[in-house]
């Protein structure tokens, strides 16, 4: 582990298979391997910025593991994984119905990284690191994947490691209710939320047309996080940060594929708060890193590094 402040991420990547042409399923001749998942895109995202990232999970015993271990390792992640001998890797497939929309498939029931437990987690670790950052999709995945996150959290809580906690309601994993349910819990357990619009009043109740983001994270608040951040995607975002309400203009793009801008936004974010900057700037941060992984395809690998960042201000089209 490099010295200086590092981060924590924790959470479940899969292989992921993308139609390399538009139309269904059924008829597409080729396909590309990758990988995807939110914790690791986050922390390939911190490292990217400059900061020194952990990603924790468990993969299975197969190529598909080896896949996950090598393209996380190669961004100069810290990896840390347990090889599950007993369960596969997850699968995730992409169908690009149109070329302007696609669909996203999961095979993930029973694979290793819903089998993450307490074991999994090493205390040192998270009781040495500047911030621990985790995500709604865990305690989907199943019963002992949200008891290993909740020991993790607590982990955190006890070393005074503050935590971040991005909702990303997956509705192919658990229903509204269910997911609301978890989302108040976890949030009265930590210090930074990320969430969409719907996907915080899943947690606090849906708000008058026109003020939601406001009332959302003064709710989200209430329940004990000083830093609520609700991402509006092409709107921007508002925060609201020990008390005092900011705002985000997103930055104007030709979106290619929006999948992975969540957790660009993130990694934006938390890369300046762990350097110490001011509110204003995490966000301005982090908004140009969601934009980023607008412009390519793919999950995460449109992620900026630090010296790419003024690009989308840039008049020229052509640097030399």
């Amino acid at each position: 582990m490099k010295r200086g402040p590092y981060v924590v991420t924790l959470g479940e990547t899969m292989a992921l298979m993308a139609a390399d042409q538009p139309g269904p399923l059924a008829h597409v001749s080729s396909m590309s391997l990758g990988i995807g998942g939110s914790e690791s895109n986050v922390a390939i995202g911190l490292q990217r910025l400059g900061i020194q990232s952990v990603w924790c999970g468990r993969v299975g015993d197969d190529s598909l593991g080896q896949l996950v271990e090598r393209e996380i390792r190669a961004e100069g992640v810290d990896v840390r994984i347990t090889v599950d001998h007993e369960a596969p890797t997850g699968l995730m497939i992409k169908e690009r119905r149109t070329s302007a929309s696609q669909k996203v498939m999961y095979y993930r029931s029973g694979s290793a990284g819903s089998r993450i437990a307490p074991d999994d987690v090493d205390e040192q670790l998270i009781s040495g690191a500047a911030l621990l950052h985790v995500s709604g999709i865990t305690p989907a995945l199943s019963p002992q994947a949200a008891i290993t996150l909740q020991y993790a959290i607590g982990t955190a809580r006890a070393a005074g490691v503050p935590v971040s906690f991005d909702l990303n309601y997956r509705s192919r994993l658990w229903d509204e209710a269910a997911a609301g349910s978890a989302y108040r819990d976890i949030i009265a357990l930590v210090d930074i939320v990320f969430a969409g619009l719907e996907e915080a009043e899943l947690a606090v109740g849906a708000a008058p047309y026109g003020n939601g983001p406001e009332i959302a994270a003064r709710r989200i608040a209430a329940l004990g996080p000083s830093q609520v951040i609700i991402k509006l995607g092409a709107a921007g975002a508002f925060a609201l940060i020990n008390g005092t309400e900011f705002s985000q203009e997103a930055a104007r793009i030709d979106a290619v594929d929006t999948v992975g801008a969540g957790d660009a936004f993130v990694a934006g974010y938390l890369a300046e708060l762990v350097s110490g900057m001011e509110p204003q700037k995490r966000l301005e941060t982090a908004a140009s890193a969601g934009a980023f992984v607008c412009l390519v395809p793919g999950d995460w690998e449109g992620l900026p590094r630090r010296e790419e960042l003024p690009l989308l201000r840039a008049h020229e089209p052509v640097s030399r």
